[in-house]
């Protein structure tokens, strides 16, 4: 995980969100990256939500992205590291691209994000699936806000507002087409079985189980 420096925001608009993915997906190789390598993938990615494209993955990844979901001021990823020291080197190369981006197009200078990303390793299958439920259900927080204190008062509302919400790769393994180059889902959905697990492996949780502290061994957000 890795937050904006301050709490501040650091997607403002759909633009920023779109920016985000996009850098999700382009700065996970060891390519360089050329201004028209980079014009096609955001034009492919834009496009995959409403047509069937299909192109071959020509990067050197570093990472294998399982999930992601990103936040007013904050991203969460699920990764899976392919080469060594590949997650810090993904994570910085997101950090300075993203940065970058956000510091020209807002006129502002210095850091964009707080210090380094957290990160917590996923010991075994039951945590890899708390974690997949933790990372989908983040955008519950801009539906009920205190949530974590009070619990979810309308879990019919919010399951439908995560099955909604663009910005996660959620959508995609609930069989509904997004972003589906941004990450590979065949090693969870093995785990959960299948798509249709994965949504009631979250709807459960959104109904039944919806408070913080199911989540409080796994440290993934410094309180």
């Amino acid at each position: 995980m890795v937050r904006g420096i301050d709490e501040n925001l650091i997607f403002k608009d759909i633009n920023d969100y779109y920016r985000g993915i996009f850098s999700i997906y382009e700065f996970n190789t060891t390519k360089a990256i050329t201004i028209q390598k980079r014009r096609e993938v955001r034009r492919r990615l834009k496009k995959e939500g409403r047509d069937r494209v299909s192109t071959a993955d020509e990067r050197d990844k570093i990472v294998e992205v399982l999930a992601f979901c990103l936040m007013p001021n904050h991203v969460h990823l699920l990764i899976k590291q392919l080469r060594e020291g590949g997650i810090t080197k993904f994570m910085r190369k997101f950090g300075a691209g993203y940065g970058g981006y956000f510091n020209r197009k807002y006129n502002r200078k210095g850091y964009v994000f707080q210090n380094r990303f957290s990160a917590v390793r996923i010991g075994n299958d039951n945590q890899l699936k708390t974690v997949f439920v933790y990372i989908h259900t983040n955008p519950t927080a801009l539906l009920e806000p205190k949530w974590k204190e009070t619990g979810i008062k309308n879990p019919g509302k919010v399951i439908k507002f995560l099955e909604s919400y663009k910005w996660s790769s959620y959508l995609d393994y609930i069989g509904r087409k997004n972003f589906p180059s941004v990450t590979n889902r065949e090693f969870i959905l093995k785990i959960m079985n299948n798509a249709r697990e994965c949504k009631k492996f979250v709807d459960a949780w959104i109904r039944y189980k919806g408070k913080i502290k199911k989540f409080a061994s796994l440290a993934l957000e410094k309180q």
